[in-house]
This record gives C-alpha cells, sequence and structure tokens, in this order.
C-alpha cells in the first residue's frame, strides 16, 4: 500500500460506483472495495436492478448502498465531491469496457478525477481529471490486480442524428444475442455492428438486428439518447452464486402492482406491494427474480415465448405462474389490467380468480410456487 511522506496529509475520500452484477457475483467488487478501503474513506453506491440483486446475493448491502435506482453515469455525478471516483465493472470484452468507461465518463462530465477498474477487461483506466495522487492510486491498483494500467480511454461517440432519426450504436454485441431496450427484447442480433434508430421516442428501425416487431409493440415512448441497452443476458453470472431469498411476506395490506415491461423497475414498483402480476415470459422471469429478494410472490401471465435473456433466475415461492395460448399473453394482460381497476382485488387468490374469468378457454395450465 502507498503510503503518504507527508505527515500532514488528509486521508482521501473516495466513491465507488458498482455496475452490473457480474463485477459483484465473481468476488471482484468486495476484493476492490477492501483494497481501496486500505487508501482511504470509501462511500459504495451501486446502480441498476439486476446489480441490487447481486449486492443481496453476496451480503454486501451494509456496505453498498442499493436504495436508489441510479445510472452509473448519475452515481458519478452524486460522488464528484470525493476526492476520486473509481468506477468498478466487469465488461465482455476490453473493447466493450472502454466503451463504457468512455461513455460513463461523457455523460457525467466529473469535477473530481475519475478512474475506471473493469475485471472482464483487467484494465485501469484513467477517465478524466487526473491527479496526482489519484494516479498513484490508479497505479498501485493495477500494479495489485495484475491488470493493466491505460493511460487514457478511447474516445466513443455511440451517438448521432440522421436527419430527424436518433441513432445509438451498441458494441460488444455477438450475433445470435437478444437486444432489449429498458429490459424488453426487440430482436436479435445478426451481426457484431448494431445499430438502433429512434424517432419521435419510437424505435423505427435498427442495422444488424432482426427486429421483433411483438417486442417493439410492447415498447412504450422510449429516449434512445439514456435507455438502457442490453445484448445478451440480464446477468451472465448467475450460475456462480446462490441465491438469497427471501420468505414470504406475511403482510395483508391488499396492495398489488402490475408490470407489463421495465421489469427492471420492480424494486421501486413493488416497494409496498402484497403480490404483483406481471404480464409476458421475460418480465415474469425478471420481477420474479428480484422480488424473490423481496419475498412479494407473483402472479405471472406467460405464454412460453422466452426470449432467453434470464437464464439461471428464480421465481418467489407462493407465486402462480398462468400459462395461456401462445402469442395471447399480452391481450389478456390488457384485459387483466383494465378488470384489475374496477375490481382491486385484495389478495393474490382473489386476483388469480379474476385471471381465470378473463382468460378463460386460453389458459392451458396453472402452476402453482411451493411454499405459500
Amino acid at each position: 500500500m502507498r503510503t503518504s511522506n507527508a505527515a500532514d496529509e488528509r486521508r482521501l475520500s473516495i466513491g465507488v460506483v458498482i455496475h452490473g452484477p457480474e463485477v459483484v457475483d465473481t468476488g471482484f467488487a468486495i476484493q476492490a472495495l477492501e483494497w481501496l478501503e486500505g487508501q482511504g474513506d470509501v462511500v459504495a453506491v451501486l446502480g441498476g436492478t439486476m446489480g441490487r440483486v447481486a449486492i443481496i446475493d453476496a451480503g454486501l448491502e451494509g456496505r453498498v448502498d442499493i436504495s436508489r435506482r441510479r445510472s452509473p453515469s448519475q452515481s458519478v455525478q452524486d460522488l464528484q465531491r470525493s476526492d476520486l471516483t473509481v468506477l468498478l465493472n466487469h465488461a465482455k470484452s476490453r473493447e466493450t469496457g472502454l466503451v463504457f468507461g468512455s461513455i460513463v465518463a461523457a455523460r457525467a462530465r466529473p469535477a473530481n478525477p475519475l478512474i475506471q477498474v473493469d475485471s472482464g477487461g483487467r484494465f485501469v483506466a484513467a477517465l478524466a481529471n487526473i491527479s496526482e495522487r489519484s494516479n498513484a492510486i490508479a497505479s498501485d491498483l493495477a500494479s495489485h490486480f495484475g491488470f493493466e494500467i491505460l493511460d487514457a480511454c478511447m474516445l466513443y461517440d455511440n451517438l448521432r442524428q440522421e436527419g430527424d432519426v436518433i441513432v445509438r450504436r451498441m458494441s460488444g454485441v455477438l450475433p445470435g444475442e437478444r437486444i432489449s431496450v429498458n429490459g424488453t427484447v426487440i430482436g436479435t442480433a445478426t451481426d457484431t455492428d448494431v445499430e438502433l434508430l429512434a424517432r419521435d421516442g419510437r424505435i423505427v428501425g435498427a442495422r444488424g438486428v432482426e427486429l421483433k416487431m411483438h417486442g417493439l409493440e410492447k415498447l412504450p415512448y422510449v429516449d434512445l439518447r439514456s435507455a438502457i441497452l442490453r445484448s445478451g443476458s440480464v446477468r451472465r453470472t448467475a450460475g456462480m452464486v446462490k441465491p438469497r431469498l427471501c420468505a414470504l411476506r406475511t403482510s395483508r395490506n391488499g396492495r398489488f402492482a402490475i408490470i407489463d415491461h421495465a421489469a427492471e423497475d420492480a424494486f421501486e414498483r413493488a416497494a409496498d406491494a402484497s403480490f404483483v402480476i406481471t404480464i409476458g415470459d421475460d418480465t415474469t422471469a425478471i420481477a420474479g427474480d428480484v422480488l424473490s429478494r423481496m419475498g412479494i410472490p407473483v402472479l405471472g401471465i406467460v405464454d412460453g415465448d422466452l426470449d432467453g435473456i434470464c437464464n439461471g433466475l428464480v421465481i418467489p415461492e407462493g407465486s402462480v405462474i398462468v400459462m395461456v395460448r401462445s402469442g395471447t399473453d399480452d391481450i389478456i394482460g390488457k384485459a387483466i389490467k383494465e378488470t384489475s381497476e374496477r375490481r382491486r382485488p385484495s389478495s393474490l387468490n382473489d386476483a388469480l380468480e379474476m385471471v381465470i374469468e378473463v382468460a378463460g378457454d386460453s389458459i392451458v395450465s396453472i402452476i402453482r410456487r411451493d411454499g405459500r
């Protein structure tokens, strides 16, 4: 550990932004936090829902603030009063890691030094405003973990305008991976060079992607500049850890939530709910995985068209999955939302009766999760 020759040099304040579940699941986040705590006073935060799930599974809620859902760039801005901010992530490749760091730095425009540590690409990169002390930390950190230190992050512009169309480029995409926008799958990559096109808040085209019209129809207004784009699984390292599930809530307050897209908002949308109605296969899988850490059961309406972005996820105990005929989950879901506004079911069983009445002959099977 580097020590100061100046007896009166004060202890560094270090802000840490942890991005994504992979850097947590691999164990690197806790290793980096422990090392950084030896260098200064650390405040660690995390943005993004699946990262929250990973923090809970790792038992790190006491060391990493997961109380608010913030993007990495917003979190960097929140911590810019620190002497130094460190961005921790685990990218699929060095290229994607560098691109990610460049985008965060460009959006955050921090006033303090910002460095990136990527355990996937195994590098430490200087992103902004590097000082003598922060440069020393970056150098020592890279040496300690055996990472390569890069003098500066590559410049990367992932946005451009073509007339009235916004074009956003994605990096690190592999052919065959599902492409999702704010948690909704909108197609499958056919190339490594992928671009999405939007006009007036709607996706109007794509390059290097076979679009899924059914997914596009479910996607509400989207700001492509700030949208969360993902290729592949929502948690690539899910199989590396044991889920830390919460016992079923005993609340009988009768409150419920309906989630039919943006499943990664489940923490906020279901915070005080006794149960949650989820519509769609991927929505049910992702929201269910999140809610299993909160002890909230789901009543999932699915039709078997899971897109493969959520392998290894779990469904809360006490949940019920209603399988309906192919292509009907969204139609039935819309009818359920309209009915629930009038009927206001007070329990999951009451909601299940409502679903059975609404779906009728479209129901293929009803599967109950043990442990109610």
